[in-house]
This record gives structure tokens, C-alpha cells and sequence, in this order.
């Protein structure tokens, strides 16, 4: 999963919300400095996303990626994922998408000074070019991918997995709901 299902699936405090999205960020945290709430929601991050990438149905779905970008195929189906709560929000949420987001971009914003480095520098790019609403359209997407794949070491076919989401939505949703609600269900 992604930022945005992180953040979904985090009990909504300040302190959750941040730890969603410092469990991608843990390259040279110090844990010691750390609240308990926010340690938890590292920890939440890390189990969603050993769940995530171990389950049957995600590793079911990686074969609708392209053989060139499987190496990636997690990756893509994080961002996908995003993508298709994004677009089922209400399913899951009676708080609007847009202010589940501003919420969060709030919270970020007021804990700058807190954040490791490389979330404080990410950070003020994150909230002015709107990351977690860039998965609302195909358009997003794709440039979410592109954005992913600059901050790679290595070349790599990651943009071009837009591809893959357009010829295999369909299966790519049909997964998504297949799994979605098991991650709610075990962490919500």
C-alpha cells in the first residue's frame, strides 16, 4: 500500500498520521525520540505492508504487470491501489477524500521541525504538488509513477507501468476489492 491507504488505516491522530508515513522514512530515525503513538503507526506501516506484499491476492495481481517491470510490480501495485481507494473513497470514508487530505497535509505542514530529514525536505513538495491527490485520475498516476521512478538509484520501467493499469484495470480493480477489505479488517 501506499500513502494514502497508510493514512486510511492509521487511527487518524496527529501522531498516526505522521507515523504512516514516517514507516518510509525510517533510513536514520532515531526510535528513542519518538512518541509511543507515533512508534505504533510505524509499526502499523510495516505490518500492512509485510501483509501486503505476502498475500495471495496481491501476489495473484502481479501478473498483470508488464514481465519488463515485474521487478517493480510491488511498487505499481501500491501506487495502483491508491489509485482505486481514491477512486471508491466513500466506500470507505464518510470524511470527503479532499479533506481526509488537507487534514493530513495540515498535520505535516504543523510538524516540519520534527520530521527526519529526508521527510522534511519531501514534505513541502508532497503537500504544494498534492501527492495523495494525484491518485484521483490516470493523469495523477502516471505522474506519480514518474515522480517514483526519478527518486530510484537505478534506470528503471517504472513510469511505463501506467501501461499496465490501463490495459488491466478491470483485474486491477477486481483485485483491489478482493484485498481492500481484508487490510481493513485486520487494521482498521
Amino acid at each position: 500500500m501506499n500513502y494514502l491507504a497508510h493514512l486510511y488505516l492509521c487511527d487518524g491522530t496527529p501522531e498516526a498520521l505522521l507515523g504512516s508515513v514516517l514507516g518510509d522514512f525510517r533510513k536514520g530515525l532515531v526510535m528513542e525520540n519518538l512518541s509511543p503513538e507515533i512508534i505504533a503507526a510505524i509499526h502499523q506501516h510495516q505490518e500492512i505492508d509485510c501483509f501486503t506484499d505476502t498475500h495471495s491476492v496481491v501476489r495473484s495481481a502481479k501478473q498483470y504487470i508488464a514481465i519488463d517491470r515485474r521487478r517493480y510490480a510491488g511498487i505499481l501495485l501500491d501506487i495502483f491501489y491508491d489509485y482505486y481507494l481514491s477512486k471508491h473513497w466513500s466506500q470507505y470514508s464518510s470524511t470527503p477524500l479532499r479533506t481526509f487530505i488537507d487534514r493530513f497535509y495540515s498535520v505535516l505542514n504543523s510538524n516540519l521541525e520534527q520530521l527526519p530529514a529526508r521527510l522534511a525536505t519531501a514534505a513541502p513538495y508532497m503537500i504544494r504538488q498534492d501527492w495523495l491527490g494525484c491518485y484521483g485520475d490516470l493523469e495523477g498516476i502516471a505522474l506519480t509513477l514518474r515522480r517514483v521512478s526519478q527518486r530510484l538509484k537505478r534506470v528503471n520501467p517504472l513510469a511505463a507501468g501506467i501501461e499496465d493499469l490501463i490495459q488491466n484495470d478491470r483485474e486491477l480493480e477486481r483485485s483491489f476489492h478482493d484485498f481492500f477489505p481484508l487490510l481493513v479488517e485486520r487494521f482498521k
